[in-house]
């Protein structure tokens, strides 16, 4: 891709899904759907907006990695914007806040340089080690044989 391709790419506007008051394994694939069609045609940031997100199970957290995975291939950036502490808890329990940015609200997640919610950490951007699939990483050191 040309110089003059991806700088137009990351100058449009950022394309908004809003996802659904429950994701779990009933509609997480369409959503992961609606996710890919949006990155596969955005301009560089596609915002999951899950405002109205109540529960989101490990199939719902399982497509955002998918979609991350999409959108860092396809030099796009996927941001998530949560209100719910719930899904914000759950979100964190497994390290998604080291994955994607997270943002307190839709105007938050709008901004161009918009940074992550406060008190979470940056997200690794691509290429670095938000990228890496947990079996990416060394395996534990074997602990020390004991002494007989």
């Amino acid at each position: 891709m040309s110089d003059t391709g991806h700088l137009a790419r990351t100058q449009a506007r950022p394309v908004v899904v809003t996802l659904p008051a429950e994701i779990d394994i009933t509609n997480a694939d369409a959503i992961g759907a609606a996710l890919s069609f949006a990155i596969a045609r955005s301009a560089g940031i596609v915002i999951a907006d899950m405002t109205g997100t109540r529960f989101c199970n490990s199939s719902g957290i399982s497509m955002l990695v998918q979609a991350h995975r999409q959108a860092a291939a396809n030099q796009a950036e996927l941001r998530l914007v949560v209100l719910c502490a719930a899904v914000l808890r759950a979100l964190k329990l497994v390290r998604m806040d080291f994955l994607l940015p997270i943002y307190p609200s839709l105007d938050a997640a709008l901004a161009p340089e918009a940074a992550p919610e406060p008190g979470l950490p940056a997200p690794v951007r691509a290429g670095g080690r938000g990228d890496s699939h947990p079996r990416d990483f060394p395996p534990p050191a074997e602990p020390p044989a004991a002494s007989t």
